[in-house]
């Protein structure tokens, strides 16, 4: 999972990343809460670990821009010093979905990480399906269909389709659509990305007069967007 850590001690981002990038996850590290928001509009992560005590931004600013701009539910866990029962209240009222006071030791930092992780996912997997205007999504039997059609898609094409729906109007870097679809430890050329992206742009007829279109972005990756947002 991909995950950002808000905190603006070098030392606690440190321990955190460390914890986590044992157990298999990518961190990406933030020591104030602009620099956070400004990644959060070119890509997607699977869940933040927020200090509330930060200077300029703190905590409980960036979880309200976030709620607010954001239309995934994107896992927020605050790892914080504030204990008074008021601040753990007002996070989870807010839109916090886990409370952690510091210290906290690694093993009990990466449980708590991985509850919530399993806990907001396993909802999303079990959704029978996903629908987006005239475009369907069937999650147990990765089918497509289009206006009520079933298209043929390959198992890479329908994750990568799912993958820019979830994302619409969010730019997706190319680091991020392969480890999504094809996992972090597989070596792709930059071409089968364009390939696949090319073939679901095809089978399903993403374009404007569908009300959707991808757009490449250069260097970058691509963007699905909403025609006429």
């Amino acid at each position: 999972m991909r995950i950002c850590v808000l905190d603006d001690d070098l030392s606690q981002t440190e321990y955190v990343a460390q914890t986590l990038t044992s157990a298999g996850h990518v961190c990406q590290l933030f020591t104030d809460g602009k620099s956070l928001i400004h990644e959060l509009r070119r890509q997607p992560f699977d869940l933040l670990l927020l200090d509330w005590n930060m200077p300029e931004m703190p905590g409980d600013i960036v979880l309200k821009w976030i709620r607010q701009n954001l239309t995934t539910n994107l896992p927020v866990l605050f790892l914080t010093s504030r204990s008074l029962e008021s601040d753990i209240v007002k996070m989870l009222n807010a839109g916090a979905d886990d409370y952690i006071l510091k210290p906290v030791s690694p093993p009990v930092l990466l449980a708590r990480v991985e509850a919530l992780l399993r806990r907001i996912y396993l909802q999303q997997k079990d959704a029978a399906h996903e629908t987006y205007g005239i475009y369907r999504f069937d999650i147990a039997t990765q089918l497509a269909a289009v206006n009520g059609e079933t298209v043929a898609l390959t198992q890479k094409e329908f994750e990568l389709a799912l993958l820019l729906f979830r994302n619409l109007s969010r730019p997706l870097s190319r680091t991020h659509i392969r480890e999504s679809v094809w996992r972090q430890d597989v070596d792709i050329p930059s071409r089968t990305i364009d390939t696949h992206v090319s073939q679901i742009r095809s089978k399903l007829v993403l374009r404007p007069q569908n009300g959707y279109r991808i757009t490449p972005i250069y260097s970058y990756g691509y963007r699905l967007e909403k025609v006429g947002e």
